[in-house]
């Protein structure tokens, strides 16, 4: 098995259901062999679809891949972690997973696998006036169940994802198992440079969801048309300079400034594209040019989107 994560991952948000096993084919032949996943994607056993296939084609094998996994918000209480687990390895086809992370600091009130799955953010999408339903689970109580899937095989290494510094430093003084991962939003609009410091400082790597910035969010009207950082002038400059794209640009400066990247697409010479950033550096200059831009900027905030859909004014972030 892989001992450490690849630095460029696939990562398998909002890709369609009917999409995702022939998207998992085509990235593993265009040489991805990090898989970002989740519970709440909805696709998980599409993914597990096109893993298997690749395996049984003989294009790669499991011990080569890197999957990650996360638990969603409503299967928190200790009680339930590990069925939650079990339920991703089942779709997905596997015996164990590379990472397993606790997808939001939130906890919502059960929902059993058998009503609805993936349970999403409503505990009852059929009420009169649905809402999200938080449930009285504090997070040591969820990480300690994470720490149990360790000491069973199920998981190798465990994590957290959308985490605040007071929230890493809470997690840290309690954690048996220490977390090996934190995954968040970052990008040239929302650097997060303190909050990667102190997950460096804590021994954690850190893995950079939507590192195009707001190209995943278009479709959502959680970002407006200007926000695209693929026409931000220092990225184009430097696309420009290396004779790369501005998404490898944007890629390559996530890699270099030492974050994990997970872009998604379902296009293989994109694919292939996105891979293709170990051929060139960016200055210094240029790195630095290209971080000037932040905004502070997030654009995946649940104390925005759950009021506005969900009903339920649930921050996070102050």
């Amino acid at each position: 098995m892989l001992s450490t994560m690849p630095r460029i991952g696939f990562g398998l948000w909002k890709i369609p259901r009917e999409d995702t096993a022939d998207a998992v084919l085509e990235a593993i032949k265009a040489g991805y062999r990090h898989f970002d996943s989740a519970a709440d994607y909805g696709n998980e056993a599409e993914t597990g679809e096109g893993l298997a296939r690749a395996i049984a084609q003989g294009l790669v094998k499991r011990e080569d891949l890197w999957i990650t996994s996360k638990l969603w918000n409503t299967f928190h209480a200790p009680e339930h972690v590990e069925e939650a687990c079990r339920k991703s390895l089942a779709d997905l086809q596997l015996d164990y997973l590379d990472l397993y992370l606790i997808h939001f600091p939130i906890a919502l009130e059960y929902v059993p696998i058998e009503k609805r799955y993936p349970p999403e953010w409503l505990h009852d999408p059929d009420a009169a006036e649905p809402v999200m339903k938080r449930a009285s689970v504090p997070l040591h109580q969820t990480w300690m169940a994470m720490e149990t899937l360790t000491e069973k095989a199920l998981v190798n290494r465990i994590g957290i994802c959308n985490y605040n510094s007071a929230l890493l430093h809470d997690l840290m003084s309690y954690a048996r198992v220490k977390p090996a991962m934190l995954q968040i939003e970052a990008h040239p609009y929302l650097t997060q440079e303190r909050l990667i410091r102190l997950a460096g400082e804590y021994g954690m790597d850190v893995t950079a969801f939507s590192p195009l910035g707001a190209q995943s969010y278009f479709e959502l009207n959680m970002a407006e048309a200007g926000e695209s950082l693929l026409s931000a002038a220092p990225v184009m400059v430097a696309a420009q300079t290396h004779g790369k794209t501005p998404a490898q640009v944007l890629l390559r400066w996530g890699v270099q400034r030492g974050t994990a990247v997970i872009p998604k697409t379902t296009k293989p010479d994109r694919m292939r594209e996105n891979l293709n950033i170990g051929d060139f550096e960016l200055s210094a200059v240029e790195m630095a040019a290209i971080s000037s831009l932040n905004q502070n900027r997030r654009f995946n905030d649940p104390g925005a989107f759950t009021e506005e859909a969900f009903g339920t004014f649930h921050p996070i972030y102050d």
